[in-house]
This record gives structure tokens, sequence and C-alpha cells, in this order.
């Protein structure tokens, strides 16, 4: 769960930096629609929920 948590959190934090740069995610494009308000609030709860998820993830046994 960890993996999936950073992977969402990284995602999350790509899709706030991105438009800085002229860029964005194809598949996270439909939260424009709803204006600048909601994308970001959007935006910002995929990193809460993927910071969330890694927190409470157990650590790998894998080393």
């Amino acid at each position: 769960m960890r993996f999936f948590g950073a992977f969402i959190a990284i995602v999350g934090l790509l899709s706030i930096v991105l438009p800085y740069a002229g860029m964005n995610f194809m598949f996270l494009n439909w939260v424009n629609n709803w204006g600048p308000g909601v994308s970001w609030a959007i935006r910002g709860g995929l990193v809460v929920l993927g910071l969330i998820m890694y927190i409470a993830g157990k650590p790998s046994d894998r080393e």
C-alpha cells in the first residue's frame, strides 16, 4: 500500500507542478472542467490521499 500511496502522491504533486511548464496529464485533464477551485481541490486531495496511504501502509518485508 505504501507503493500505491507514494505513486498517487507523486502524481498529485506532478499535476500541481506541470501546468506551470505548459504540460498536463491527459488522464487528469477532466478536472479542469469544473473550474480552478475544484481542480486544485482534486489535485490536493490526490496528494493528501497518497500521503495517508503511504503513512498507513506497512513497510515491505523485502530488503
